[in-house]
């Protein structure tokens, strides 16, 4: 991934010069509202003017997306005029939405959403959704009754999740990704700086965002003992690679040495066969965490072969 390019000073409006929005600068120092600290960040941030709250959140959206679909960093419009970025942010509210939709697109094309964490010097990321709008779609969040498959957790869409894998996406999605994982943490990180926030803390809803995730950083506060049987289990010889035997498209030989190919099998459900102590109630998404300042990996799989797909 390329860099920002030119470096761009922020935008102000109106007589008071509010500051509306703003790329980022590396080296600018940023002292925005002290008070921010006296209580919890999203809380406060939502109270502020739209104008304001939006200016400061915009910067949770890659730039590069701005620059690769055409729209426009200060109206927030493509080049029909069409604005295609929501904040839901509404006061009072711990949880503040950034969003980036097209009108002719069911899915965003980016989502992000933070909340409050109990601790006030940490935020949560709930989610971050990122879809190629260019890549095919796989309906692999309904299910063939047309209900919401809740990313596969409430029922499954078997015909769809095939295509998705052989296609070479992984379990929860519905087009490829853009590669942006690592620049929306640096943007993240920025913001939690800003704010004066010290850590990051989310869940890992599929066993290929928790390895993706201690590859940028994030420390496990649950499941660490899970995520090492799993990749002691797919070692040759182990009981998750004995299941491995193609009883179903999703339990492959090959899958015991990629991410892709595990995230697969146990969202399949290959956990729940396996007689061990730590893994019999199958798959528990691990509570994560990255301090700001120090962050430190906690490594389950060493040297893992990515897919060559963009997760």
């Amino acid at each position: 991934m390329s860099g920002y390019g030119k470096a761009q000073r922020p935008y102000f409006h109106g007589k008071k010069s509010r500051l509306v929005g703003f790329a980022i600068v590396p080296s600018f120092q940023y002292s925005i509202i002290p008070s921010l600290l006296s209580m919890s960040t999203i809380r406060r941030l939502n109270s502020l003017y739209r104008l304001e709250k939006e200016g400061i959140f915009r910067i949770l959206i890659p730039p590069v997306l701005f620059q690769r679909y055409g729209i426009d960093p200060v109206t927030l419009c493509n080049e029909r005029g069409e604005r295609v970025i929501r904040f839901f942010c509404p006061p009072g509210d711990r949880t503040c939405l950034v969003e980036m939709r097209f009108p002719e697109m069911d899915d965003p094309v980016y989502s992000l959403q933070l909340t409050d964490s109990a601790d006030i010097t940490q935020v949560e990321l709930d989610f971050v959704v990122v879809n190629d709008p260019l890549s095919p779609k796989y309906s692999t969040n309904v299910d063939e009754q047309g209900k919401d498959t809740l990313f596969g957790w409430a029922s499954r869409n078997l015909v769809e999740e095939e295509k998705a894998m052989e296609a070479g996406l992984f379990p929860g999605q519905v087009r490829k990704g853009l590669g942006l994982t690592r620049e929306v943490l640096r943007l993240l990180e920025f913001f939690c700086k800003m704010m004066g926030l010290k850590s990051i803390r989310l869940e890992a809803l599929f066993y290929h965002n928790a390895v993706t995730y201690e590859r940028h950083g994030f420390s496990y506060f649950s499941s660490y003992q899970l995520m090492k049987r799993i990749h002691e289990g797919f070692q040759p010889g182990g009981k998750i690679f004995e299941k491995l035997d193609n009883s179903t498209p999703f339990r492959k030989p090959e899958f015991a040495g990629t991410v892709r190919g595990r995230s697969w099998a146990i969202h399949d459900g290959i956990l729940l066969e396996v007689a061990d102590d730590v893994l019999e109630e199958g798959w528990a998404s691990p509570v994560m965490y990255r301090m700001i300042d120090n962050p430190r990996s906690m490594i389950t799989f060493p040297d893992p072969k990515i897919s060559e797909r963009r997760a």
